[in-house]
Formats: C-alpha cells, sequence, structure tokens
C-alpha cells in the first residue's frame, strides 16, 4: 500500500461516485428517448383494419417522437407470430407491439402460445375502437339480416363466411352473431384479413363481418352489400345502416379495438414518452378528423386503464367463447 494513502476511503468515494453518476445518466438516457429508429410490429397482414390504422399512427408518431417509426407486418396465427416476437424483443421501447381485440381473445382460442399477453408486455394506450359492418357479394340473394338467417337456415352450412383466421376480430363477430341467431355458416378462415376480404370480393366466399374502414370503399363502387353495423349504436359515417342489435339481436354488440403494447420490463418513461407521443397524434384535427372517416373512435386512455381493459376483454370474450364452444382449431 502507497504511504499516506487510504484505499478504503477511495474505494467509498468510488462507489459513491459511481451511485451518484449511474443516477445522473438514468434519466439523461430516458430524457433522451428515442435516438433511432423505433419498430411497431402489426401482427396482420397489409390491408386489414389494423394495417390501415397501424400505418397510420406511426406515420404520425415519426414526428410525435422525433425519430422514424417503421411498420413491420408479421402477420399470421391471428395476430400470435407477431405478438410473440415482440414479446421477445428488448424492452427498451424501440420495439412495440399494436395489438386488437385478437389478442385477447387468443388466450382462450389457442393452447401453448409462445408468450402471454399480459405477464409479456407492458400496456401503453388504447388507441381506438371501430365496429365491423356486415356484408355479403351482391350474388347472394339477401338484403337484410332476416334475410341472411332465413337463407342460412334452409341451408345449415351451406353459407360460407371468410375471416382472417380463428380468434380475429372478423371471426369473433360472426361466431358471436351465428351463436345468437341459431344459424350455422361454414368458417372459412384465411391467413389474414386482406386474404379475407379479396375472397368475399371475388365471391369465392358470400359473408364478411368486415372491418369498417377496409369495407368503405367496396361499398361505395357497390361491389360489396351491407346489411347491419355490429355496433351498439349506429355509426354516425352511416346513419342510415342499421345495428345488428335493433334488427332483433338485442345485446349482440361486436367490434375491433386497437393499442399499443411494449415488452414487459420497458422503462416507465419510456412508456411515458410513447403514450404521450400518441395522445397528441390523437388530439391533432387532422388525424382525428381522418380516424373519423374511416369510421374510428379515438381514445388514448392511460396505461393502467388500457391493462384494466385487457383483463376485461379477456374474462368476457373467455366466457362467451366457452359458452359458444369456439376453439381456434
Amino acid at each position: 500500500m502507497l504511504a499516506g494513502v487510504d484505499m478504503k476511503s477511495i474505494v467509498r468515494r468510488a462507489v459513491a461516485l459511481t451511485v451518484v453518476l449511474a443516477a445522473i445518466a438514468a434519466p439523461v438516457s430516458a430524457q433522451n428517448y428515442p435516438v433511432k429508429t423505433v419498430r411497431m410490429i402489426l401482427p396482420f397482414s397489409a390491408g386489414s383494419g389494423s394495417d390501415v390504422i397501424g400505418r397510420m399512427i406511426a406515420g404520425a408518431l415519426t414526428a410525435g417522437l422525433g425519430q422514424q417509426v417503421i411498420v413491420d407486418n408479421r402477420a399470421g396465427a391471428a395476430g400470435n407470430i407477431g405478438a410473440e416476437i415482440a414479446a421477445r424483443a428488448a424492452a427498451d421501447g424501440y420495439t412495440l407491439l399494436f395489438a386488437n381485440i385478437g389478442h385477447a381473445a387468443n388466450v382462450t382460442l389457442y393452447r401453448n402460445m409462445g408468450y402471454d399477453i399480459v405477464r409479456d408486455f407492458a400496456p401503453v394506450t388504447q388507441v381506438a375502437s371501430a365496429p365491423a359492418i356486415v356484408v355479403v357479394h351482391p350474388s347472394l340473394p339477401v338484403k337484410s339480416i332476416a334475410e341472411l338467417v332465413k337463407l342460412a337456415r334452409s341451408k345449415p352450412g351451406a353459407i360460407n363466411y371468410a375471416s382472417g383466421g380463428a380468434g380475429t376480430a372478423t371471426f369473433i363477430a360472426a361466431e358471436l352473431f351465428t351463436g345468437l341467431a341459431g344459424i350455422r355458416l361454414l368458417h372459412v378462415p384465411y391467413r389474414a384479413g386482406g386474404e379475407a376480404l379479396t375472397s368475399v370480393l371475388a365471391g369465392e366466399t358470400s359473408v364478411y363481418f368486415a372491418p369498417l374502414a377496409t369495407a368503405l370503399p367496396h361499398l361505395r363502387q357497390h361491389r360489396l352489400r351491407a346489411l347491419a353495423v355490429t355496433s351498439r349504436q349506429r355509426v354516425p359515417l352511416l346513419p342510415q345502416m342499421p345495428t345488428v342489435a335493433e334488427l332483433g339481436y338485442p345485446g349482440y354488440q361486436s367490434g375491433n379495438w386497437y393499442g399499443i403494447l411494449a415488452p414487459a420490463k420497458t422503462p416507465r418513461d419510456v412508456i411515458t414518452s410513447v403514450r404521450s407521443a400518441t395522445v397528441n397524434v390523437l388530439a391533432a384535427p387532422a388525424m382525428n378528423s381522418r380516424l373519423a372517416e374511416l369510421g374510428y373512435v379515438t381514445i388514448g386512455d392511460t396505461s393502467e386503464e388500457f391493462a384494466a381493459h385487457i383483463n376485461s376483454e379477456i374474462a368476457k370474450l373467455s366466457k362467451v367463447l366457452r359458452d359458444l364452444n369456439v376453439t381456434a382449431n
């Protein structure tokens, strides 16, 4: 030991300095987020309802966060493939998941998933909700829900319906309706919503509980015929279109919700930064107006409220799907 040097004192001071520097560095790092490109995993196909709104939000967040937010479509297994990729990503705020109602349904529908939507993710905010609209190919000889039910009862299992796969919002909406109406339609699952929409446009399938945003252009071109919306109340965008509930099925309500999740253990201040930027995006008049034109209802709730919503949806859908004996197989 060097003469006159107290090594224990030096060590204590070094440790103390390390602690101080760490305390200073942590908030500086958080304040600088993000410093590179952010990836938003969209676990559904291009052209799906989730893709439409997800790309709009990602594009606006690029300006809101000051770094590019890129969309990474990882479709398949009703959103499970993309969700598993996101769950395994680093919890640093540079990978986000754009989730929807299907992820709550999948808890009941699928076994042995490679992730847990509650345990493996930190909710950021629920972005929006949207109803579906019951559409049919013009070749199907029905112009109302009553006529659809009558035809389905006369030909059990002969009329088919498309979905983006078991567990997706389009699947849930259809299964809830067939259960209430006491009819049997043949389920034709596709790998993604975009493919399901293409199938009904081509007449390969007859019925589709379509996301309103993706169906609107085709309704205006008379390539599809609309029968009813699935929301509890009529949609301001289509005030003359009745709801399924008012056509003899009180209590029926279905639709989709969309929200941003981050991998679990993502720093709280990073979650707050992403949420604040998202809420600002939703509040912008141009974005709010555009989403309304597509039938979306903006939300922007707190992380805690979104977490409670996800848990509530898991419980609700679990009961409904088990009562209907619906599985993903």
